[in-house]
């Protein structure tokens, strides 16, 4: 897919373009089956067979779902009374001679252009399973690498055409930041989701709908964004006795309004005590770090003055609430190091158990209830022996937390560890997702958090949009609605 990107700034429109991929399940796997996924996508980020600059947005044209949907069901229907609403999944799709069709004709549509269809065995493979999801995979029919918008709309109407379900997969990006969006629909209509004025109050906010959507409502194959002034930045560091007292001072320094807010918040990031062991234990950092849960703030302002009034002011404040060691970068490449440290969380992590994988998810609440539910999950992990460790966004409550595990009894209780961690997120008046998306792995959870009439209305939007239930199928929308038993006396 010819994915371009276009970044609006105050005097001129900038435009870059990426690669975008696509595949197409196999019919075996089409059949009555739900999908689960570890944590949100179901696929890995796909890499161009040409360039790296090609790799930065892709999409997987097809379906591959675990039997493990089985099992979870199963679950469900034991535990709980499930109530049909509007299922999505009894989809009748095209049979293996319509797929092999499909197939014979996107290489004949394609037939000019090298490497755009491939059914080669390790390229299928590559994009069915991924090390970082630890639900069954399941290789696609084919993967298609589209150079244009006009190559996707040929994909899509091959696809209806056979009834071959889709799975576009681009740069995995979420709902911030995007600005316009070129779409196209499971019709093979074009549209473009609005205009370059900067605020618009015409119509519904359809970027986000189809960005929210993942992939289910439309594929993206252009973005416009709006582009910031890069502005001189530093990194400081400080550390904490508990979660709530860096909590608590890291929302006593964005009331202060220090700096520019808009910058500041987004870039306090609490790191656990179990981080910083990791960060030690990895062994890539320039210093060793006290061992105690930290906050890491990254200043952004106009000038060096700005930047040393922002850290006086900051590190008066966390002193205050018992913050100590205050460690302020003193040139651009300590603060490059620093903040590195930070970067590095997944494979730091990694590394504090030898051998280990991470089951990586994340939940968002207010950030006035970030400290109960940060310190009532480490509790829970720690009950159940699970090494893990937390990163945070504090500016708004959003953490992520990596869970180790080296054999699938202890995944199990990962497993049931993380459905803990959501369920009480929700309780809190938060989410199931800040950041990774619903994916397969989480759509249990919409109708709990978001109600019944919201997650018909997605359903309801998905029907009209995608009647043939082609993009992106199984994920996204729960099933039915879970209905608990009354507690037993």
């Amino acid at each position: 897919m010819y994915t371009s990107v276009r970044a609006i700034s105050s005097r001129q429109l900038k435009h870059a373009s990426t690669r975008s991929l696509a595949a197409a399940s196999r019919h075996s796997a089409l059949r009555d089956y739900s999908t689960v996924d570890s944590n949100s996508r179901s696929h890995p980020k796909p890499e161009s067979p040409e360039s790296a600059s090609w790799a930065l947005k892709a999409f997987l044209l097809g379906l591959a779902i675990p039997s493990f949907g089985w099992a979870v069901n199963n679950y469900l229907a034991k535990s709980s009374k499930n109530r049909s609403s509007s299922e999505l999944k009894h989809t009748q799709y095209g049979s293996a001679q319509d797929f092999k069709q499909a197939i014979a004709e996107l290489q004949s549509t394609f037939a000019t252009h090298d490497g755009v269809v491939s059914v080669d065995p390790d390229v299928l493979h590559q994009h069915g399973f991924s090390v970082n999801d630890y639900h069954d995979g399941l290789s696609h029919s084919v993967v298609v690498y589209p150079q244009s918008t006009q190559d996707v709309v040929k994909i899509v109407n091959i696809s209806r055409k056979f009834r071959m379900p889709i799975v576009p997969y681009s740069g995995a990006t979420s709902l911030e930041g995007h600005f316009i969006g070129t779409v196209v629909l499971p019709s093979g209509e074009v549209i473009k989701t609005r205009r370059r004025a900067r605020k618009s109050s015409a119509g519904f906010d359809t970027t986000k709908l189809f960005i929210g959507a993942e992939g289910t409502l439309g594929i993206v194959t252009e973005v416009t964004i709006r582009l910031a002034p890069l502005l001189p930045t530093n990194v400081a560091v400080v550390q904490f006795p508990d979660v709530e007292t860096a909590t608590r001072a890291s929302i006593d320094v964005m009331n202060r309004g220090v700096g520019i807010l808009h910058y500041l918040t987004e870039c306090v990031e609490l790191c656990d005590d179990n981080f910083m062991r990791a960060t030690n234990k990895y062994g890539q950092s320039q210093r060793k770090w006290p061992e105690k849960d930290s906050l890491f703030f990254k200043f952004q302002g106009p000038s060096q003055l700005a930047l040393d009034e922002t850290a006086r002011i900051v590190k008066e404040v966390v002193e205050k609430h018992g913050g100590t060691g205050f460690s302020l970068a003193a040139n651009a490449k300590e603060a490059a190091d620093l903040w590195a440290d930070r970067k590095n969380a997944h494979y730091s992590g990694l590394a504090l158990v030898e051998g280990s994988k991470g089951w990586a998810t994340d939940v968002c609440v207010p950030v006035s209830n970030l400290p109960r539910l940060v310190q009532e999950t480490k509790r829970d992990l720690a009950e159940l022996g699970i090494v893990s460790t937390i990163v945070g966004h504090i500016g708004d409550g959003n953490f992520h937390c990596l869970l180790l595990f080296k054999n699938e009894e202890e995944q199990a209780i990962v497993r049931d560890a993380v459905h803990k961690m959501v369920e009480r997120a929700i309780s809190l008046d938060g989410t199931c997702t800040g950041e990774h998306g619903v994916g397969i792995g989480k759509r249990e959870y919409l109708y709990e958090e978001l109600g019944e009439g919201t997650v018909e209305l997605m359903k309801t939007i998905k029907r009209t949009l995608d009647p043939l239930n082609l993009f992106n199928p199984g994920k996204l929308y729960p099933d039915a609605l879970v209905t608990k038993e009354p507690a037993r006396s």
